[in-house]
């Protein structure tokens, strides 16, 4: 077996494991409000990543912590992990996760504004047809219009902002240790949402559960992405994360018993196929 071919195996498995992280953390935000999920969920992956930071050697206390790109991307982490997951506790894990993908459409949009990378016409072409498929999703003005729908936007954004930030980061910080900080900003952001709305819970037994399950496919599903990106060309390993929306729709009919409408799977379809060809497009550009 080649690196590409370890590298795609692994990112499939680790949007195969956010996947299912989605699925038990809108199956917890059921009977727990969502500021105490990000509580419990944020401190518990960042005790995860913590640990394998450390069986690393991975430095966890580093000055460059406080640098700009670092708290830039931590506003943007805390904009994507917030309003993301309200998008699944309160909206189809299949919409959510459609919309989700247009992520690295952004990254490359954001990329070319930011950096000032070089993006030809033709994928700034394949942007604007992703972006379409947004809305098709989406469906403003339309009967089909819900407009929480808009949470999973903010949430899309937020991790795009996060992802342009991470490329500005210190060499001096490792994934491992921004993974510590990212989920520690949950716990903070968390604890501010319910002192808005209020209502914390004991979980139950099966809602601890599905929050335990969570972090653990959370964390192992960053750390096969990490180890992915490591083993394999980034341009051929990165088109297998739009498999992540394959199994949310799996999952979303299976356990919430969903039913995509063909809008939904129309711009789905767009998104994936417009960010599948931008990144074959800039590999061929390199």
């Amino acid at each position: 077996m080649n690196n590409n071919t370890r590298g795609g195996l692994l990112m499939i498995a680790a949007m195969a494991g956010f996947a299912v992280e989605d699925m038990f953390l809108k199956t917890a935000a059921r009977t727990v409000p969502v500021g105490q999920i990000l509580m419990i969920f944020g401190a518990a992956g960042m005790v995860g990543f913590a640990i394998l930071a450390k069986r690393q050697g991975a430095q966890l206390l580093n000055p460059d912590i406080l640098s700009r790109p670092i708290l830039t991307r931590a506003v943007f982490e805390v904009m994507g992990r917030l309003f993301y997951t309200l998008a699944i506790a309160m909206t189809p894990l299949s919409s959510a996760s459609a919309i989700l993908q247009a992520t690295p459409l952004v990254v490359v949009a954001g990329a070319a504004l930011v950096f000032g990378e070089r993006v030809g016409w033709r994928r700034w072409a394949a942007i604007m047809a992703g972006f379409a498929g947004v809305i098709i999703i989406l469906r403003p003005g339309l009967e089909g219009f819900t407009p929480l729908s808009i949470l999973a936007v903010l949430g899309m954004l937020g991790f795009a902002g996060r992802d342009l930030a991470t490329r500005a980061a210190p060499k001096t910080l490792s994934n491992l240790t921004l993974g510590v900080y990212g989920f520690a900003m949950m716990v903070p952001t968390g604890a501010g949402l319910l002192a808005w709305t209020g209502g914390a819970v004991v979980p139950d037994a099966a809602t601890s559960a599905a929050l335990a399950a969570a972090t653990v496919f959370g964390v192992a599903g960053y750390y096969a992405l990490t180890a992915a990106m490591r083993v394999g060309e980034v341009s051929v390993v990165t088109p297998f994360r739009y498999t992540r929306l394959l199994f949310a729709l799996i999952l979303g009919t299976l356990v919430f018993a969903e039913r995509p409408d063909a809008a939904t799977l129309l711009g789905s379809a767009i998104i994936v196929a417009s960010g599948i060809y931008t990144l074959l497009r800039g590999r061929k550009a390199g």
